[in-house]
């Protein structure tokens, strides 16, 4: 996070996946949010809290709010559409999730890649969405 003069500071870490990390996607509107991608096969929803001791130093916890499940091997990438209502997976099963933010389940599940998918976009609009994968395609 950036201070007044424009340098950045470390201000915690959130930890609840049982593997790496491989991607983090925040929305543009909620500054108490985020999703973190994981080869434990999961991507976790978090609440963000800053806690503030004085006024000087500041703390950012987070706590996992929704665990979303669908992907049988690593998810590689997640993103949030623009208007924070969705977001899409891409995996090394081959496929991408469409996942409904506030009731934590998959909407749709997208399959024709032949290799590990591991870039996923939504358009600004939302209504397309772009992946690509190591079977050298971009769908």
């Amino acid at each position: 996070m950036g201070d007044s003069t424009g340098h950045f500071s470390y201000l915690g870490a959130l930890k609840a996946h049982g593997s790496w990390v491989t991607s983090i996607a925040a929305p543009l509107d909620a500054a108490d949010a985020l999703l973190s991608a994981s080869r434990d096969k999961s991507i976790l929803q978090w609440k963000i809290e800053r806690n503030r001791s004085n006024d000087d130093d500041s703390l950012i916890t987070g706590t996992p709010v929704k665990s979303l499940v669908g992907h049988s091997n690593f998810v590689q990438d997640v993103v949030i559409s623009s208007d924070g209502q969705f977001a899409l997976s891409g995996s090394w099963d081959c496929s991408l999730r469409l996942w409904d933010l506030s009731k934590g389940t998959t909407t749709r599940r997208f399959v024709g890649h032949t290799r590990d998918v591991m870039s996923v976009a939504f358009s600004p609009d939302n209504r397309q969405i772009v992946s690509g994968s190591r079977d050298n395609k971009i769908k």
